[in-house]
């Protein structure tokens, strides 16, 4: 209570809510605003399982189903921006010498990483429209009927569909900046975070309908006999593992294991009393959302590329056994996915060279053990042991909505980790900034 008191009084904070909340609300308005050319319903049966589309549908807010202006939404900048990050590691020169240039070589991979991402959004509107197109019985059902005819234009019309794709995504980048500058948050990651909130409503809305409000629907196919107090139950139970779901992601994401440091030029006398001594804190899920996202992907790649291929209905099968959520082969893969991602990602972002040899500039080192190889060595063995965890995490939070919707029996719940996961993470961050903003500043002096 005491804090939402000072964010009231604070009138900048004010200010900067007010336009967060503009922000989602013109990002909302244009989910609704179609692609010209497109048909819209015959993209329904694509939707009506989850997976890596329901992921990027849940992320942009329902607008890749309404294939609006804004489908692609903000992911092609953030595709860009894992690539760029990937790159300055000795991959390319030039990008390493440009992160360690202070904030003249950061403009410069911000402004490579938004070219990029336009880049990158031209092609995935061009591949999108032309795999949503072939997934239709006939060439061309996805266009309206007055389009539908015009073959010979085809080149015509993708070209133009990809051009307003593109455009939406460089609004939502400029959107995105706008409320990093002038709201809260980091601007990308709170219009993922609304995109995932507007489409909540629908999940709960489609599970009270699969359970409660539909009584001739899929639940008397798969508990029939239990009539209209199974479905209630049901609903209970996917709402109570939402919630825990929820507390345990909540729970994980400020896990940290602190490794203790001492620093050479201070004496034992300087530690005072109340005062906490200096660590590192390395975080358990330090990868966040990012091995999932990419395992969904890599796992959906075959099946999307295969299934505009006739290769048979014994290969299709075959295919599907090994890169299905819903098959043994196929959830074992992901599974395994999740953890290379994890490690990985997790060594892009933490590199213990770097931390060893800042600690030896600081004179500063881990007690017990030697500055030089040895940290690096120890710092390697602890990131190694709390990544293990954090990837069994990572693969439980995943897995869970996947048993629950097959025990269940609905699929609406999928998204439903991949999501938390996201929401909690930029929650967390975003309640420190306005704990800070709302810190009253004053100074009581030295002598108190």
């Amino acid at each position: 209570m005491e804090t939402l008191k000072k964010i009231f009084k604070n009138k900048d904070l004010m200010k900067k809510l007010g336009f967060t909340l503009l922000a989602f609300a013109v990002f909302k308005m244009l989910t609704y605003i179609t692609v010209p050319l497109i048909n819209t319903e015959s993209l329904t049966s694509l939707f009506d399982s989850s997976g890596f589309l329901g992921i990027v549908n849940s992320i942009s807010g329902n607008a890749l189903k309404n294939y609006s202006i804004i489908a692609l939404g903000i992911s092609p900048y953030i595709t860009a921006s894992i690539i760029v990050q990937m790159l300055q590691m000795d991959i390319v020169p030039a990008l390493k010498e440009w992160s360690l240039e202070g904030e003249a070589g950061r403009q410069k991979i911000s402004r490579l990483t938004r070219y990029l991402a336009i880049g990158l959004a031209f092609v995935q509107a061009l591949a999108m429209t032309f795999a949503f197109d072939a997934s239709r019985d006939n060439l061309f059902q996805l266009f309206v009927s007055d389009w539908a005819n015009q073959r010979n234009l085809w080149f015509l019309v993708y070209f133009y569909i990809a051009v307003v794709l593109t455009a939406g995504t460089a609004f939502m980048i400029w959107l995105a900046d706008q409320i990093t500058l002038k709201g809260i948050g980091n601007g990308s990651s709170m219009l993922i975070v609304g995109g995932i909130i507007m489409s909540l409503p629908g999940t709960i809305t489609s599970l009270i309908q699969y359970y409660i409000t539909d009584p001739n629907g899929a639940l008397q196919t798969v508990y029939s006999g239990q009539g209209q107090l199974s479905g209630y139950i049901l609903f209970g139970v996917s709402i109570l593992s939402f919630i825990v779901v929820l507390v345990g992601v909540t729970y994980m994401q400020v896990a940290v294991r602190k490794i203790p440091i001492q620093y050479a030029n201070r004496p034992a006398s300087a530690k005072f009393k109340g005062k906490q001594e200096s660590n590192i804190p390395l975080k358990i899920n330090t990868a966040g959302v990012i091995p999932v996202i990419f395992a969904s992907i890599i796992l959906s790649l075959p099946n999307t590329v295969f299934s505009y291929i006739n290769l048979g209905d014994g290969a299709s099968r075959w295919l599907n056994q090994i890169f299905s959520y819903s098959q043994p082969i196929g959830f074992l893969l992901y599974i395994v996915l999740i953890f290379i991602f994890t490690f990985f990602y997790t060594f892009i972002i933490i590199k213990p060279e770097q931390m060893a040899e800042n600690l030896s500039k600081q004179n500063a080192y881990i007690p017990g053990v030697r500055p030089g190889y040895e940290t690096e060595s120890y710092i390697t063995k602890t990131l190694f042991r709390i990544t293990v965890i954090g990837a069994l995490y990572l693969a439980v939070i995943a897995s869970l909505p996947i048993i629950t919707s097959m025990a269940l029996g609905h699929s609406y719940a999928q998204i439903g980790g991949t999501s938390l996961l996201i929401i909690v993470g930029v929650a967390l961050e975003t309640s420190k900034q306005i704990q800070t903003d709302t810190q009253e500043k004053t100074y009581t002096g030295f002598m108190r």
